[in-house]
């Protein structure tokens, strides 16, 4: 496994292209309201990121259709944007990745529309939580499984589970670069594997379930769900480990 090392110069260049994304995030979550199609989401999001001066990342990438992925109550990640409403209630996860002078970004929250349930409250705060832990523990020195660990630890201990088999990944020149970085310990001890350094960047993104962790993937091939078809969440950052902490880049 080979996990890049950036330079100070290259980190401003991924931060250029995340504060992007971190911006787009924040105009949509101000603006988007019960009514819209998906489609309008996306292409609202995607007409600000151009505007910004960035390319959506997203559209093409793997053959995926559109700029923004619209997650909707039980869609864990990877929405596919239709025509379908969002209504007063609905819980909405966007996630935008964008691509600026070669260099690449990424993030994504889960948003309400309206008013929504408690329990659909402490679902979206569940994952905006645990990645706000991980980001605070991250020190140069622990390990990639140990980080994963915690995570685990945090999302069980709000009596919610992971999603299996989708993780955290390194962004840079592509937008999935190594290591893997799954919310779940596998694969052995956690005193095992890759170390995090200075100049490391890279994507966390707790993806939560509520009763079952295991993944459906819809009949547009695209779309995940829990196999209990109960809403979740997903939030994630970009980071980059600059003097001993990690930095979020994605903010807007």
């Amino acid at each position: 496994m080979s996990i890049a090392i950036r330079k100070p110069a290259e980190i401003e260049q991924l931060r250029r292209a995340n504060r992007i994304v971190g911006e787009t995030l924040e105009y949509l979550r101000q603006n988007v309201k019960p009514g819209m199609t998906l489609k309008e989401i996306d292409t609202m999001g995607e007409e600000f990121l151009r505007a910004k001066g960035a390319r959506p990342s997203f559209k093409g990438l793997y053959g995926f259709p559109a700029a923004v992925c619209t997650s909707l109550n039980e869609v864990i990640i990877h929405g596919v944007p239709d025509e379908t409403k969002v209504e007063e209630g609905d819980i909405l996860g966007l996630d935008i990745g964008t691509e600026l002078e070669g260099w690449y970004g990424d993030a994504a929250i889960t948003m309400p529309i309206g008013r929504i349930r408690e329990e659909d409250e402490k679902l979206i705060a569940c994952a905006k939580d645990a990645l706000e832990h991980a980001i605070e523990i991250i020190r140069p020195g622990m390990r990639f499984k140990e980080l994963s660990q915690e995570l685990e630890r945090f999302i069980r201990g709000r009596g919610f589970v992971p999603l299996l088999n989708f993780c955290g990944h390194g962004i840079g020149r592509k937008p999935h670069e190594e290591p893997e970085i799954p919310n779940y310990l596998e694969h052995g001890s956690p005193k095992s594997g890759p170390k995090i350094k200075n100049g490391m960047v890279f994507c966390l993104e707790p993806m939560i379930c509520q009763k079952s962790g295991t993944p459906k993937i819809l009949e547009d091939k695209w779309s995940v769900v829990s196999e209990d078809r109960m809403r979740g969440s997903h939030y994630e950052h970009t980071v980059a480990i600059v003097d001993n902490r990690a930095e979020i880049l994605s903010q807007p």
